[in-house]
This record gives C-alpha cells, structure tokens and sequence, in this order.
C-alpha cells in the first residue's frame, strides 16, 4: 500500500521511492499561482502609479526572469533526491548555511500570515463568521495538509489548477464585461521606475520559491530529464502567476477604491450572488490553502535544516515533524492575526524587501550547482561538519553578505531608498545587481579556492548524488 502519510524530511529520496513525472510540476506550480495573493501582487503595479499596458508587459517580464531562476531550482530535486535548502551547506558549510535559512524561515512566515489574511476572509464568509475564526481555521486545516507531506501536496496542486483555471476564465470574462480594456490599453504611459517596478514585483515573487521548488520536485526519478523538470516548472509557474498578476491590474485600474477595500469582497463581487459567491469564496480558499501549504512545509524543511546543521541528523520522527509544522503555523497565525488590517501596503515592502536577502543566495546556490560543483554533490558531506565542506564557509557568507550590501544603494521600500535611486529617475534595479554581483564574485572566488576539507578543488571531481561513487 502505497505511503499517503511523509515520512522523510531532509533524508535522502532513495530511488526505489521515487515516483512521478515532470509534469506534476507543472500543476503544482499552476495551482500555487492562481489565487487571490497573486492577484494582489499584480495589482500593486497599478496601485503604485503603473499604467495598464506597460504593467502587463514588466509583470511578464518579471515573471519569466524569475521564474527562469526558480526553475534551475526545481531542476536540482530530482539530480539529488534532497531538500532545498539543505544543498546550502555546499555553499555556506553544514552551520554556515543556517544564516540564509533564518532568512528563509522568516520570509515563509511571512507569506504564510499574508496568505492567511486573505484566505481568512474567504472562510469568514463561507462559514458565516468573521476574519479571525476564519484564519485561525485555515491556519488549522494548512497544518494538517503539510503534516501529510508530499503526496497530498501534489494532489492539492492537481485539484486546484483545475478548479482555480475554470473559475479564473469565469471571472476574466465578467471583469472584461466591466472594463474598457481597449480605453485601459490605448492609455498607456512609459515610466521606467514603474516598469521596473512591475518587473521587481513579479521576479521577487518567482524568487521567493527558489529556497523551497526543490522541496517538490526531489521524490521524482533520479533519470527525469532536467530539461523537462525546468520547463514544466517554469511554465506552471509563469502562466499561473502572470494569469493573476493580469487579472489584478485590470480589476485595480477597472474598480479602484471599490477593489483596494476589499479585494476578496470585489472578486467574488464579479462573479455573483448566492451559491456562485459560495464557490468562489472556496475557490479563494482553495488556491491559497495550496500555496500556504507550500510556505508551511518549506517552512518546516528550513527550519529543520537549520537546526539539523548542529545537531547532524538526517531522521526526524513523525512526532518531531508534527512539532516542526506546528511551530510555523502558530507563528504565521499569529503574524496574520495581528498586520490583517494594514495588509496592502505592508505586502508590498514585505515582497521587495525580501528580494534583496534571496537575489544573492539564488545566484550563490546556482553558479555553484550548474558552474562549480557541476551537478554532483558529496551527499553524506552535507550531514557532516567535519566534512568535505566544512562548518562555516566564510568565503561563500563574505560573497553572500557582499551581495546584500551591493543592493542597498539601489533598494527602494516603504522605509529605505537608497543614494543611487534618485538618478536612475526612482527605478528598483537592486534585484538585477543582486543576481550579478554575487554570482561573478561567487565564481570567481570558488574557481580558485579549495572546498574546506577537500584534496582538490571545486573544480575537480565530485562525488555521485549516491555519496559512493566517483562522478564521471
């Protein structure tokens, strides 16, 4: 019989429990896009002075860029058979790496109390409540979802890229029936400050999945195509998310103020009353219950990792994951109890500010995987401090911390702008020099020193995925 309940975590994926294609991919991805957070995402280009038709074209640029990263992430599951975050031990030392995994941790709670907020109200009113019966009972059903794991992960994902799709068309053609899409597109207004503004918010939502897309691509069969395990990825990913982010902008730039109120209370608004409004309130549920759940066990899985890294385990019991996923969901609870009434605007510096601390840990972990180490890792290495590569790389943490504080004259957020925004006419550039920076200094920087406790450098010949074997 078939396992429905996960017993692994940061363990190994052996291949005799491997299962799956990379299409599966491409529905989680999808149904973890098309929900309500998104649509707000896109909608923000708007809000912050953007106009229709450049907002469209930055989002999809964002999208494409970031999901392109995010995709070379989820490439990595099926090669190695492990988490994420715990390939930053490779990078960062098996202790090294919990300084990017606290950030991780935190920005997972984040998402996790901001897709909440929403979701909250959706529950509010389909169970005839209000908003914190409504998040307290999301918050519940998200844990016992990412307690179960893997399996029932994807099935989620299946059902809510259907689900979502059907009811996405539905809303697109009523909120079309209300806006002068000819009137909306033809008033276009080029400002490269929102332009980039509507591509920094569309990559950092693509790169803020890149510390946990491996997470859900690890249990497939070691032979699956890394081609296809990108591609599938990507595309889930970048319709699901563009598919939102446009609804959002036309619902913003259609229904202004009667939008920013409520944007739950607007889109079921579109759609009707009665047993429709019902649907679609489950519908907000649904899609967001499927990415919380995300953001609860990548949660989970970083925080493991972190804690695993002084402890050098590699099993965790049922009862300590239980304990794991119950801490996160508490904590994103009770973030979403107390910001649910100053959700937009905090969302907003919440999503780019988190993009200045992934940017140089996404370019540290790919130029490193792909570059460097050459798709192989010493695995048994990972779970070792004395190991291969060591407690504390302070070589890779000097790169990564260089990479935060390249970005900060760039930056611009609710409570910093930096020196070097002004000339560039207000324009957020930080996240291109996050990626850049880091990688070229990464590279150059692994290209000539020795991995700590190797013979040979980083350059040279790696262990197999197995741990056993020399790579080719």
């Amino acid at each position: 019989m078939t396992q429905l309940v996960e017993l692994r975590s940061i363990d190994v994926v052996p291949d005799d429990e491997r299962h799956g294609s990379a299409f599966s991919q491409f529905t989680l991805w999808l149904g973890a896009n098309l929900h309500i957070t998104a649509v707000v995402t896109g909608a923000l280009a708007v809000v912050f002075g953007g106009d229709v038709a450049w907002s469209l074209v930055g989002l999809l640029l964002g999208n494409l860029l970031g999901g392109a990263v995010m995709a070379l992430h989820s490439a990595q599951g099926p090669k190695l058979g492990l988490p994420q975050m715990i390939q930053s031990r490779a990078q960062f030392g098996v202790r090294g790496a919990v300084v990017p995994l606290l950030l991780v941790v935190i920005m997972y709670v984040g998402f996790f109390a901001s897709g909440t907020v929403l979701a909250g109200q959706a529950v509010g009113e389909l169970t005839h409540t209000d908003d914190t019966m409504g998040i307290i009972a999301f918050a519940l059903v998200t844990g016992v979802v990412a307690t179960v794991g893997y399996r029932i992960i994807h099935a989620l994902g299946r059902i809510a890229s259907v689900v979502c799709a059907l009811a996405f068309v539905y809303l697109g053609v009523r909120l079309l029936e209300r806006a002068d899409l000819g009137a909306l597109l033809g008033d276009a207004r080029f400002s490269l400050p929102m332009f980039l503004l509507a591509i920094s918010l569309s990559a950092s939502w693509q790169l803020a999945f890149g510390p946990y897309v491996a997470d859900y691509s690890r249990y497939l069969p070691r032979t699956t195509s890394t081609r296809a395990t990108f591609w599938w990825t990507l595309s889930g990913s970048a319709l699901g998310s563009q598919w939102s982010m446009a609804f959002g902008v036309l619902a913003a730039a259609t229904a202004g103020e009667a939008f920013l109120d409520s944007q739950v209370g607007y889109v079921v608004g579109l759609g009707g009353t009665g047993v429709m409004a019902s649907f679609l309130y489950f519908v907000i549920a649904l899609g967001k219950l499927t990415v919380n759940v995300l953001n609860t066990y990548g949660g989970f899985m970083s925080l493991v990792t972190g804690v695993t890294g002084f402890r050098e385990r590699q099993v965790l019991s049922q009862r300590g994951r239980t304990a794991y996923i119950t801490l996160i969901m508490v904590a994103g609870t009770v973030v979403a109890l107390v910001g649910k009434d100053s959700f937009l605007t905090s969302f907003k510096d919440f999503l780019l500010f988190l993009l200045t601390f992934f940017t140089p840990w996404s370019a540290i972990n790919l130029v490193d995987y792909y570059l460097i180490s050459k798709e192989r890792y010493d695995i048994p290495a990972l779970f070792d401090a004395s190991g291969r590569y060591g407690a504390w790389r302070w070589d890779a943490l000097t790169v990564y911390a260089a990479g935060l504080l390249a970005q900060l004259p760039f930056l611009v957020t609710g409570f910093y702008t930096g020196p070097l925004v002004a000339p560039l006419g207000g324009a957020d550039v930080s996240w291109i020099v996050g990626l850049v920076v880091p990688a070229l200094l990464y590279w150059w920087l692994a290209r000539r020193t020795p991995v700590p406790g190797a013979p040979t450098p980083m350059t040279g010949t790696v262990p197999s995925a197995a741990g056993t074997r020399p790579g080719p």
